[in-house]
């Protein structure tokens, strides 16, 4: 007989874990990099494609996807832009848009009439970045087509954490430049999987709580406890090390409310106990890691902040701003950064190096769609705050534990994306669409008893946790 919930069959080989293993190993080890590499680009999306049709499959056949109407209206809002910035206009649109003078100026210029072209100021480049969207898109609708999913994934994200960790230390022991995967100027440094040491920090940060989350939760499971806790904790005290090493000043920035939210959430997954000798351990373990690190390396992390702050980022946003100004409503087009920027840059602050991206993502986000990103961004933060008040409202459970790891997750992507870009990394870009979609599947909380029948999201996101806690 064929099952109503496709999402819901288990197996060993199931083809959707099957699927998102491959999308999670290739993305980590092909996807780190910020920049245009097209063919490991290429190789990332083409692996995201089996689990973006099992993913659809599922849930058209199920009919899950009512389920989730708000948050797959959102994603389609997402890759809605790209495709819209490449739609042709006809000259007498698009010359009278906002930020096209100069364009049709050089057209003038060079005595040559204006054609049929599209919003985007560099259609290639919108092409690439609307392709790089089929990763995360695919996660997202794969893990809400597939829940019982969830603690495998993100156990192969804190497995491939360790791996990155490792490489990270030999990459630092070495100081040469052939255990790097991706081009680098900085050799001796600590990347990882990642061309940029300040993702790696990002990375880490997000896995910080899953760890921490899993080993207080295994204190409800006493067979598992002592196994957990310690696997927890040293991994907390190697993030610790990781972290000093990079000298990411926003990661070591970040880590004090990351870590101090981590540890409220693994005292929600203990079941707000009073804290025993078992859970301290997860707070020694922070504790003995930033001890050493001080010890050792407080000199040099401190050298870091002694640093100019800027770099030339803050001087260079006003000129950021100006140009979204300049190109409201609609933007430059996504991943128009980089030479929208060369055609505005101040002759003041040209050098031998160049700014490839804005080092803040709310401004590139502004400056390459307009309103149309800002206006996404507000409704996501909505569906964030909504799913956040229901995650740490909820009883103790397995997958409560993984939504509220998945909430500070993306709490600190986002403040990372003030002052970096860690998103326009595949890798985490995908990684965030499975924090996201944490948050989708499981059930809101209610607050009492007596309250009319759940809704058919509620009773996927229960079927979703009776399968998680049976499978763990």
């Amino acid at each position: 007989m064929k099952s109503r919930f496709p999402s819901l069959r288990t197996g060993p080989w199931d083809p959707a874990l099957v699927a998102a293993t491959l999308l999670i190993v290739v993305s980590i080890a092909l996807g780190g990099a910020s920049r245009q590499h097209i063919v490991r680009l290429a190789l990332v999306e083409i692996a995201a494609l089996p689990l973006l049709v099992i993913a659809c499959a599922r849930l058209i056949d199920s009919g899950a996807w009512r389920g989730h109407r708000f948050a797959v209206l959102l994603v389609a809002g997402v890759v809605a832009i790209p495709l819209i910035q490449l739609v042709p206009l006809p000259p007498a649109v698009w010359t009278g848009l906002p930020g096209r003078d100069q364009l049709v100026l050089a057209l003038d210029l060079a005595g040559l009439e204006p054609g049929w072209t599209t919003l985007s100021l560099t259609p290639d480049r919108t092409g690439r970045s609307g392709l790089a969207l089929i990763p995360p898109v695919a996660m997202f609708l794969g893990l809400i087509a597939a829940p019982h999913l969830a603690r495998r994934l993100v156990a192969l994200y804190l497995a491939a954490a360790v791996i990155s960790m490792l490489l990270g230390a030999a990459q630092l022991a070495s100081g040469g430049e052939s255990l790097y995967p991706w081009e680098t100027t900085s050799a001796g440094s600590v990347n990882g999987f990642f061309a940029n040491g300040n993702h790696l920090a990002a990375y880490l940060l997000v896995m910080l709580p899953f760890a921490m989350a899993l080993g207080a939760g295994s204190l409800r499971r006493a067979e598992s406890r002592s196994l957990s806790l310690w696997l927890a904790a040293i991994f907390i005290g190697m993030v610790v090390i990781v972290l000093a090493a990079i000298r990411s000043r926003a990661g070591i920035i970040l880590f004090v409310p990351v870590m101090l939210f981590s540890l409220l959430g693994a005292w929600f997954a203990t079941g707000r106990r009073r804290p025993g000798v078992p859970f301290l351990l997860l707070i020694g373990a922070a504790g003995a890691g930033a001890t050493a690190v001080a010890t050792l390396s407080l000199q040099s992390i401190l050298s870091r902040f002694s640093e100019s702050a800027s770099e030339g980022r803050l001087d260079r946003w006003p000129t950021v701003a100006q140009a979204a100004q300049d190109n409201l409503p609609l933007g430059t087009g996504v991943g128009s950064f980089d030479p929208v920027y060369r055609s505005v840059e101040p002759l003041a602050q040209l050098d031998s190096t160049f700014f490839n991206q804005a080092h803040n993502e709310y401004l590139e986000i502004w400056l390459e769609t307009g309103w149309l990103g800002p206006a996404l961004f507000i409704a996501f933060l909505v569906w964030g705050f909504r799913r956040a008040f229901s995650a740490w409202r909820g009883e103790p459970s397995t997958m409560r534990d993984l939504q509220r790891a998945a909430t500070i997750g993306i709490a600190a992507v986002l403040a990372h994306s003030a002052a970096d870009y860690p998103l326009r990394t595949v890798t985490m870009a995908t990684l965030f669409a499975l924090c996201c979609a944490l948050l989708e599947i499981a059930p809101p909380a209610r607050s009492s008893r007596g309250r009319a029948a759940a809704s058919p999201q509620h009773r996927e996101g229960s079927l979703a946790e009776a399968v998680l806690r049976s499978g763990s």
